[in-house]
């Protein structure tokens, strides 16, 4: 039982100490990606001007109006948008029709801004709980992925510096 421990704790320090990104026991409401290539962003129609996404990191956020949660995160995003404009886009993406996300006016929407009715990605990731989000690296390779406010895994300014530092 000792050297089960021990290989275990091994096994773990060793895969912190070469970088592995791992979700670490992170309760996901969605299939994960993480460190596999993104499945296919799919957009019905743009409410926002499209973005350009190459060679640039890439915040999809899944999200719908009636959503609290979804809701809460819109001015963090909005703050991850303005920080990182020149590497990162931030994109919030909802299976809502275009007329319900342009009729919610509160709170303001200040990144891309796309919807897709039919969920393509969405669906590609067993997406079950919003919001979802999702960090795609410049290689189109998933390094975050989960429900941004979870307790002891949220996603912050410091964890998106960090990816893009260690992925660019």
């Amino acid at each position: 039982m000792m050297k089960l421990i021990v290989c275990i704790v091994m096994t773990l320090t060793l895969s912190n100490v070469f970088g592995q990104e791992s979700n670490n026991g992170k309760k996901l409401w969605a299939d994960s990606f993480l460190n596999k290539k993104a499945p296919e962003f799919v957009v019905e129609e743009w409410i926002s001007q499209q973005p350009k996404l190459k060679g640039k990191f890439i915040l999809i956020d899944f999200w719908a109006t009636w959503c609290g949660p979804c809701r809460k995160a819109i001015p963090e995003l909005n703050e991850f948008a303005k920080k990182f404009g020149k590497k990162l886009v931030v994109i919030g993406i909802s299976d809502e029709t275009a007329e319900k996300v342009k009729e919610m006016k509160d709170p303001n929407i200040e990144y891309f801004s796309a919807v897709d009715t039919k969920g393509v990605m969405k669906k590609a990731l067993g997406v079950k709980g919003i919001p979802h989000v999702i960090l795609i690296d410049p290689k189109g390779i998933v390094r975050w992925e989960g429900f941004p406010f979870l307790q002891g895994h949220e996603l912050t300014a410091e964890v998106i510096e960090k990816i893009m530092k260690k992925y660019k």
